[in-house]
């Protein structure tokens, strides 16, 4: 039997020194972001900027309820995002393994076996020659085995610090592929939108040039027109045809990436675009909260700074090696050759062992560790600020593109309005046999590229809004992060 003293005092000092912990107190960062963004004011004061949009659903905010059902199916169905969620079982499984490694651990363990003697070998001669010998023996034992690391110096506890803070990492890292997968989605949606648009307009394009090119031909073929005219205006036609499958092989691509998004195979949404619509216009923006509020929604700041935390304890776990490792194991339970006897006092049989495993000199070795852990720390530290300043500039050119690009497109439109009025100028002029119908034609060719360079500047800005929701953060409420 083990000596019950040595194994109290054993216990006792483990107790006492329970508490000792080993490497940095961990200090979240402290982020000098500016007090607002250069953009805001901007945004904020958009026509549409005083309407209240749900932050956690902002792609509902475009009042498109196609675009809302493929975000809603890609939330649901997207691939990327379940492996996502199974990287933060892994994590969750990986801390669950730090936890349990802090407890005893115990097994139960039991064997029935029989040997019959052979009489040929040396030990069966001399057995032989004893009164009573059986050839046939059996043996049955049952025990209880059970071991225990005592976690002196914080070494586990650090490890175990270290996974929690991965497992938290996992999780906001899941989030910030949730939100990746909304605006990759809502961004592809208004970029077949545009598309179409693009993809009639150019269509138009083409019939005038068309129309040009037959009355050119039309005017050589009676010697008014010379030919160098004929092939000019005939390339420029080859060339406005041109656009047309190259929009088209662009929509095909887009509809093929939206269905992937959704978790379905290419081709599978065709006929919910069958009909054009027109772009989603870009709702409302709020900044409120500014940079600060920037560093709760952020995911990926969340992850930066988890990961940080992680490289933080892992220091610990390094220089915990410079300590001596102790362990309790013992040993309770019964072996005898009846099994009538399996639970009498003289079939009892028990064993307490104390371990240690000092790495007293490698201590060389654990001076590199540490440094390496060190370094993998600063690495942390220099990539959560990095993400931090790269959350900013996300924002800011967001709301940049979201800006400018309405307000190009208000100049378009603008444009447009005062060309057609130029084109149904120049048919009456027609009409009157003041003006040729090639100037005409030409009005309505200059007229077609406006429209086209105006719906390029409203999906811009829409695609704006949806950069601006993702950099902000939108798409989840932070409460759903694993608590710390």
């Amino acid at each position: 039997m083990p000596d019950c003293g040595t194994t109290a005092s054993t216990l006792v000092l483990a107790l006492a020194l329970s508490g000792c912990a080993t490497g940095p107190a961990y200090v979240a960062p402290v982020s000098d972001a500016p007090a607002g963004f250069v953009g805001a004011a901007a945004v904020e004061g958009r026509p549409a900027g005083a309407a209240a949009v749900d932050m956690t659903a902002w792609w509902r905010s475009f009042d498109d309820p196609l675009l809302v059902s493929f975000v809603d199916r890609a939330l649901a169905q997207n691939l990327d995002l379940q492996q996502a969620r199974a990287r933060v079982l892994q994590a969750r499984a990986a801390l669950k393994n730090a936890n349990a490694a802090l407890l005893p651990s115990a097994t139960v363990s039991g064997q029935v076996g029989g040997n019959y003697q052979s009489l040929e070998t040396p030990v069966g001669r001399i057995a032989n020659g004893f009164p009573g010998f059986d050839r046939s023996t059996e043996i049955y034992q049952l025990d209880l085995n059970a071991s225990w690391e005592l976690d002196l110096f914080g070494g586990r506890d650090a490890a175990r610090d270290a996974a929690r803070a991965d497992w938290e990492a996992s999780a906001a890292s899941a989030v910030a592929a949730r939100l990746s997968v909304a605006a990759q989605t809502a961004d592809t949606y208004i970029l077949i939108r545009s598309l179409q648009a693009r993809l009639a307009v150019a269509k138009d394009q083409a019939r005038t040039q068309q129309r040009l090119v037959d009355l050119i031909a039309l005017q050589y073929r009676k010697g008014i027109a010379a030919e160098l005219q004929l092939r000019q205006v005939e390339g420029a036609a080859a060339q406005v045809k041109a656009v047309v499958p190259a929009l088209q092989n662009d929509l095909d691509m887009a509809m093929n990436a939206i269905d992937v998004l959704v978790g379905a195979q290419p081709g599978a949404s065709r006929t919910e675009f069958a009909v054009s619509a027109p772009i989603p216009a870009p709702p409302g923006i709020s900044t409120a909260g500014g940079p600060a509020a920037l560093l709760r929604r952020r995911p990926d700041i969340i992850a930066a700074e988890r990961t940080l935390a992680a490289s933080n304890a892992r220091i610990g776990v390094a220089i915990s090696e410079y300590y001596p490792k102790f362990s309790l194991s013992g040993l309770l339970g019964t072996a005898t050759t009846a099994i009538g006897g399996v639970f009498s006092g003289d079939a009892t049989q028990a064993s307490g062992l104390l371990g240690l495993r000092w790495r007293l000199f490698d201590f060389g070795r654990v001076d590199a560790e540490i440094k390496a852990a060190r370094g993998r720390n600063a690495e942390a530290l220099a990539a959560y600020r990095l993400t931090v300043l790269r959350a900013s500039e996300d924002v800011e050119n967001a709301f940049s593109t979201l800006v400018q690009q309405e307000a190009r497109a208000a100049t378009l439109s603008s444009g447009e309005v005062a060309l057609i009025r130029a084109r149904d100028t120049s048919d009456r002029a027609y009409k009157g046999g003041v003006v040729s119908l090639i100037e005409v034609l030409d009005a309505d060719r200059r007229l077609l590229e406006t429209r086209n360079s105006a719906i390029l500047a409203r999906a811009a800005a829409s695609r704006g809004a949806v950069a601006s929701f993702r950099a902000l953060g939108g798409g989840w409420s932070p409460p759903q992060l694993a608590s710390r």
